[in-house]
């Protein structure tokens, strides 16, 4: 090892674990075991992140036979090299102003107004009984679900470790399993009409200049009325 040791923040990891995990549940509020779960899975994310990125450069450890072979000359554990996407394709200057962390900034950034959007508009429907169609949820049934899973990839993309990495696929894989059990239970209750809903919109990925219309013959229907239908829908993306 040479060079200084610009980890061992505690208090910098545990506080950002705070910010983001609190967030998280703010916007989530699970109720299910399989809500807690997911959420759990977050949580274990955004800790091993910034214990990382602040406490233990565990990924740097295990990697610095490698990195210390063809890097001679870096200083493994000043922080600024901790940014492995910026030394593994040779960038120079400040990682922080390089276009890999305005990319991340931008997922996360994007994925967090995502989430504060998405719950607005499904606060709104869940208080009318009414599945939320508006604003984020024309374009994509679960855009709560693509906002995490953006702030996610936009931790990798600033930050990579090991253990992220291989905890990023199997969150997406929890998100994807937890949508589909959620949409079965719209559809138990609503039918046809989630149905119409479903087929216009995708699941997580928007497409290009399309977005969900409601059908001519409901826009004049009262919201009170269509809430006597829709008074038990609870399922649709209610938590993380």
């Amino acid at each position: 090892m040479h060079g200084s040791y610009e980890y061992g923040y505690w208090v910098i990891a545990i506080l950002s674990s705070l910010i983001f995990i609190i967030f998280a549940l703010s916007f989530t509020r699970p109720k299910k075991t399989r809500d807690w779960r997911a959420f759990g899975g977050f949580s274990a994310f955004i800790v091993a992140l910034f214990t990382e990125m602040y406490g233990i450069p565990l990924t740097i450890y295990l990697l610095s036979g490698w990195l210390s072979e063809w890097y001679p000359d870096l200083n493994l554990f000043a922080h600024e090299n901790g940014h492995l996407w910026q030394t593994l394709f040779g960038l120079e200057g400040n990682a922080h102003f390089s276009v890999i962390h305005l990319v991340s900034t931008l997922l996360i950034a994007g994925g967090m107004i995502l989430i504060v959007k998405a719950w607005r508009v499904l606060y709104e429907a869940q208080q009318e009984g009414q599945v939320a169609t508006d604003g984020p949820y024309s374009y994509v049934r679960h855009p709560q679900y693509a906002g995490f899973v953006a702030v996610l990839l936009g931790f990798l993309v600033q930050w990579p470790t090991l253990l992220t990495l291989a905890m990023f696929p199997v969150l997406v894989w929890m998100y994807a399993r937890l949508a589909r059990i959620e949409e079965q239970e719209v559809r138990d209750q609503l039918g046809m009409e989630y149905d119409t809903y479903a087929s216009q919109v995708p699941r997580f990925i928007p497409r290009r200049n399309q977005r969900y219309e409601e059908p001519s013959g409901t826009k004049n229907i009262p919201s009170s009325v269509k809430g006597e239908d829709r008074s038990r829908m609870t399922g649709q993306e209610t938590s993380l």
